[in-house]
């Protein structure tokens, strides 16, 4: 009897604790009419209705408003820690960093065993370009939560961008225990492979990260790239395709399927995909004609292959290295050493300031061709 007593108080403690204007504004809020929301919580003055008040500045987009208020709340109210989180998630936000820091951290102070404050607080550190707090946040956050998805997904990315292979497989591994459909991890996963030259291994993360509505362009231009490196040039023509469908603007992607064409001896359709290429890249036709010229020597059409190169040249003479292909095709094309001399010697007169590799051996083959000269006259 007595504690059916109790119960009853409580209740009735309860219903008159809901006033009228809070049950209005609750119901306001639930139903997104912020506006009229604050206006009834305002009446109501209690700590909830002040949250709530800087919960719906939030909602609208008003984050001036929104953190005048939480701080108000928190002046009030300092241990009420939904309103410290919620606090520091529009911190956060609003890039806010140093002062999120300091609140996340007094977060985790009083809440150790909440692995989303030690997450958040790892984004902080990320954003203030402070890498190993940021990555021992993330720790902390999948020590408390080994389930940790975004956790788990940010340290992966990160060693991944370290290029530390073997950290970013055991963080991505493991949140694939637990999640072995999410698309992120997946990506991720494929892409450690991809950079670690395991095309092969790459292949069915990649194929996976399309069955699973990720048809992005980078993605079938890596899984054609896979494919081209593995020898089956038919997926990789697939794939090409498909990026060729997708971009038909993009004069990389006929210049991609080219080379595969031409790495799978098909040269004359190779052909055709850089000339299609070089009608989309118009006015500039540099890397088409390299391209034309590549061929052309693969078919051992030295004379072609000069023209070719010294048109790349015109169309980019900028380029060292374009110049540099001209030398070498003249001299492989043209039998008298006096002619090679004079276009190595031309190198110099148009690139005086270069020290790269290319003027290193233009300079001994210039050396070689005045020995040559000098003991063919003597």
């Amino acid at each position: 009897m007595k504690k059916a007593l109790i119960l009853l108080l409580l209740i009735i403690t309860k219903t008159e604790a809901q006033t009228p204007e809070m049950a209005v504004a609750d119901s306001l809020y639930a139903t997104a009419n912020y506006t009229k929301a604050i206006n009834h919580y305002a009446q109501a003055g209690t700590p909830k209705s002040s949250l709530q008040i800087a919960r719906a500045y939030n909602a609208i987009g008003n984050s001036e408003k929104a953190i005048a208020q939480y701080r108000d709340v928190l002046e009030k109210n300092p241990s009420m820690q939904i309103a410290q989180f919620e606090f520091g998630k529009l911190l956060v936000k609003t890039q806010e960093f140093d002062e999120a820091r300091k609140l996340f951290s007094n977060l985790v102070g009083a809440e150790k065993e909440n692995p989303e404050y030690y997450y958040y607080l790892g984004e902080i550190y990320s954003e203030l370009d402070q890498p190993a707090s940021s990555i021992n946040a993330y720790k902390n956050a999948v020590d408390k939560d080994s389930t940790h998805l975004r956790s788990l997904f940010r340290l992966g990315k990160t060693f991944v961008v370290k290029q530390e292979k073997k950290q970013a497989l055991f963080y991505i591994d493991k949140g694939l225990e637990f999640y072995p459909d999410d698309v992120a991890l997946i990506n991720l996963k494929a892409l450690v492979l991809f950079n670690d030259a395991a095309y092969e291994k790459a292949i069915p993360w990649f194929e996976r990260v399309l069955e699973l509505g990720e048809t992005k362009k980078y993605v079938y231009e890596k899984l054609a790239y896979c494919h081209y490196k593995n020898w089956d040039f038919e997926k990789a023509k697939t794939a090409h395709r498909i990026l060729i469908e997708m971009n038909p603007e993009n004069p990389e992607v006929y210049y991609n399927m080219a080379e595969t064409l031409r790495k799978n001896k098909q040269l004359d359709s190779a052909e055709v995909f850089i000339k299609k290429g070089m009608d989309v890249q118009k006015p500039i036709f540099a890397k088409g004609y390299s391209y034309l010229a590549g061929l052309a020597r693969e078919r051992n059409d030295l004379k072609l292959a000069f023209e070719y190169y010294r048109l790349a040249h015109k169309e980019y003479p900028h380029s060292a290295m374009g110049y540099f292909q001209v030398c070498t095709a003249a001299d492989r094309y043209f039998k008298d050493p006096k002619v090679k001399l004079k276009y190595y010697e031309r190198y110099f007169e148009l690139y005086e300031e270069d020290k790269s590799y290319f003027s290193v051996v233009v300079s001994k083959r210039i050396t070689e061709l005045k020995e040559k000269i000098h003991f063919n006259t003597d």
